[in-house]
């Protein structure tokens, strides 16, 4: 049977209120009793009701976590963003109550309005994010993973995607790449308002134009069949290009395996650098030169912040936008 306050109350020798006060921190308890509690509830695996917590504590200690596993993306690329979210929130004291409605507007609204967490962090943020007036007028404090139009009132953070694209193409220009290919997500993720999609693709260009050198952008694919279909069309029309910049998850997981049946050498025929995180890098046995999209770290700091805000907003301050500064790690497929 379940260890009650009752039968903690009767190990530590004290009152079960007394138990209860301790749990919820609404009185001082002297350090004494404090320790035979917390020896009694270690002792006899005692776990508080998370209800009872609430109604105690005004906390559920619960953030929730909403996110959209859209059928025409890719699954690992998202996961990457998930798992940073859930450790620090762990290693805080708060449990994660994953949300993926179809409808996330009213499933925001529902977990929110039923006070069944203290806190939001939405993932896959788009420009013009219909979950956003939603979140500012809870009365719970959210953090966004992603950059949308609209930042007022909200806590932002996101990879700088821009200062990415720049990066990858001054490497490939002071190596002396005049002609690039740009494969970007597929055309629905910019349809649908993923604007890091854009912002890495115009910034892309507008490097390009600066230095005089010819870019050609192109949409890639999600899936397979499809992604190996494309990226040997988009080579096979540009066979003067001398380097290739992947900017699609998807695509630059399959691409050695496209490059290596079409015999395509890296770097010998083709210089390729991309953006994908270590971990990313390392499942699909990545070998490109690549910017590191810091899922881990924009994850931490969105909970870190959120949590900080929870437990104190006068402390949290005025809400922030922080880009994440990008890394370029060399792997030598570039020449």
């Amino acid at each position: 049977m379940a260890v009650t306050i009752s039968d903690v109350a009767r190990h530590a020798g004290v009152s079960p209120s007394t138990v209860s006060y301790a749990i919820s921190g609404k009185r001082t308890i002297s350090p004494s009793t404090r320790e035979r509690i917390d020896e009694a509830i270690a002792e006899l695996g005692f776990t508080a009701n998370a209800g009872a917590r609430a109604l105690a504590t005004s906390q559920t200690m619960v953030i929730g976590l909403l996110t959209q596993f859209h059928q025409d993306e890719f699954a690992p690329a998202m996961l990457q963003y998930v798992l940073p979210v859930s450790d620090t929130a762990r290693e805080l004291g708060y449990d994660i109550l994953l949300v993926t409605e179809v409808d996330a507007t009213a499933a925001l609204r529902r977990v929110t309005s039923a006070g069944m967490v203290d806190g939001v962090v939405l993932l896959d943020v788009i420009h013009e994010d219909p979950r956003l007036d939603t979140l500012r007028a809870a009365q719970q404090p959210g953090a966004l993973v992603g950059l949308p139009k609209h930042t007022e009132g909200l806590d932002v953070f996101d990879l700088d995607f821009g200062e990415s694209a720049r990066l990858l193409v001054d490497h490939l220009y002071g190596l002396g790449h005049r002609e690039i290919v740009v494969v970007s997500p597929p055309k629905h993720v910019f349809e649908r308002g993923g604007a890091y999609g854009w912002r890495f693709r115009d910034a892309a260009l507008e490097r390009a134009a600066r230095y005089g050198l010819q870019m050609h952008p192109y949409y890639g694919e999600s899936k397979q069949p499809a992604i190996g279909q494309s990226i040997n069309a988009i080579l096979d029309a540009r066979p003067t290009a001398t380097a290739l910049i992947v900017h699609n998850d998807a695509t630059i997981a399959a691409l050695p395996s496209v490059l290596a049946a079409r015999g395509t050498r890296v770097p010998t025929d083709l210089s390729v650098v991309s953006l994908y995180s270590k971990d990313f890098g390392r499942a699909f046995s990545l070998p490109y030169t690549a910017v590191e999209s810091s899922p881990d770290q924009l994850g931490q700091q969105a909970v870190r912040q959120l949590v900080q805000r929870i437990a104190d907003p006068e402390l949290a301050g005025a809400p922030v936008t922080r880009f994440v500064a990008p890394e370029l790690t060399l792997r030598g497929s570039t020449r």
